[in-house]
């Protein structure tokens, strides 16, 4: 079932937006009637969630060329980070690759007309903004708005993993986390931080440059509210790791019950830790070897199961809070799933959008819908419906 009335094989398509200005990197957001959309072109534009019609568009100025960085597989470049929506202040919160400066802003609209609330350079201090890369989705937590990033594609310039915090009103001074390496290590999952009910926030790191000392590169770190690293883990083989690009950080970690985090990357182990106490390099509760390639994007949860988008398929993993067993395998390259009715949602890289079911790893309904999913752009959820995003424009299927 996609919900407790109507049987999955009803599913149909609703509606295709116009084109944008520019292709979508980030998940789009159902909120408050509107599906929120950011593209390259440094627009964000909100769309009748019933219709897909244009309600508001904010356009934020010139997005970056591509072809001036130093590397990189974004042209031009503007907005790749997913944007988060504060319903309780109206607010949406969207980060701006600007080609005037080559620098990251931060701009807070309004959720009802898209107007500029306010804006402000959050470049992480100390590094430059031409080669970071706000890839991470925003989260918000505490009071601020937490800003994760990474390096181009092709680890140029001395860029290092940061997140930087600002409060929600814009107000006052920023707070920065840079990850304690000499270059790389970048925060780039495109899931973002995720933020415990303590307000404590876990991160993946991808591979330093260190050949020696370690030094948070291929790491899960847990920072407090205030951005100080208060614990990490690390796999036993960081160091092969680092020489052979395997990123740990591929694929963001998730919090599971109330004392679990899971976390897994481009080597496809799976890792379960204890949330509390991570155990530094080498001690996991358990692994499993998830993926026989890599994972890549963001995965989704459901009760005590988790669903890992792997180059060779859907992984579903179960755990029982000290153990991990993979309980089925769909084949494919599947993209970030999401989970929507009780029912897990994932497009393949064949374009088959197919729908899960999490216990046995049944498909329940597929179609194909014309584009192959991108591996780092997840799918929204909302109101029976499910929102996809396919390079420049966003389509909606009916779950009811």
């Amino acid at each position: 079932m996609a919900d407790d009335q109507t049987p999955v094989g009803q599913v149909h398509k609703a509606w295709d937006s116009a084109t944008l200005d520019g292709d979508v990197y980030g998940e789009p957001l159902a909120v408050v009637g509107h599906v929120i959309a950011a593209t390259e072109g440094n627009s964000v534009y909100a769309l009748d969630a019933s219709t897909g019609t244009q309600v508001w568009r904010a356009q934020l100025g010139a997005p970056v060329n591509g072809d001036s960085l130093p590397c990189g597989n974004i042209n031009p470049s503007g907005i790749t980070g997913t944007p988060i929506a504060d319903v309780s202040s109206n607010t949406l919160y969207t980060v701006a690759f600007l080609a005037q400066g080559t620098h990251h802003e931060l701009f807070a609209l309004d959720l009802t007309n898209g107007a500029v609330k306010w804006h402000r350079p959050v470049d992480p201090p100390g590094l430059a903004g031409r080669v970071e890369q706000q890839r991470g989705a925003l989260a918000v937590g505490g009071g601020r708005v937490y800003v994760p990033f990474g390096g181009l594609l092709g680890d140029c310039g001395s860029y290092k993993g940061a997140v930087v915090s600002v409060a929600l009103d814009g107000q006052g001074d920023l707070t920065s986390y840079v990850v304690p390496t000499t270059r790389e290590a970048g925060i780039w999952h495109p899931g973002g931080p995720v933020v415990a009910p303590n307000g404590d926030l876990f991160v993946s790191t991808g591979n330093s440059e260190s050949s020696g000392k370690f030094d948070y590169g291929n790491a899960v770190v847990r920072l407090n509210a205030q951005l100080q690293a208060v614990d990490y883990f690390a796999p036993k083989n960081w160091l092969s790791l680092n020489a052979n690009d395997t990123d740990l950080g591929s694929i963001g970690p998730v919090l599971l019950g109330t004392n679990r985090v899971l976390a897994s990357g481009k080597e496809g182990v799976a890792y379960l830790l204890d949330r509390a106490r991570l155990g530094n390099v080498g001690s996991a509760l358990a692994s499993v070897q998830a993926c026989t390639g890599g994972a890549f994007g963001t995965a989704a949860v459901l009760g005590g199961r988790v669903f890992i988008p792997c180059t060779d398929g859907l992984v579903g993993l179960g755990t029982d809070n000290d153990r991990l067993t993979e309980a089925w395998k769909v084949p494919g390259r599947a993209g970030p799933p999401v989970v929507a009715g009780s029912v897990v949602w994932v497009l393949f890289g064949s374009g088959r959008l197919s729908a899960i079911d999490p216990q046995g790893g049944r498909e329940l309904f597929g179609t194909q819908v014309g584009a192959p999913a991108s591996r780092f752009v997840s799918m929204a959820a909302a109101g029976g419906r499910l929102f996809i995003a396919p390079t420049n424009k966003v389509t909606a299927f009916a779950l009811r």
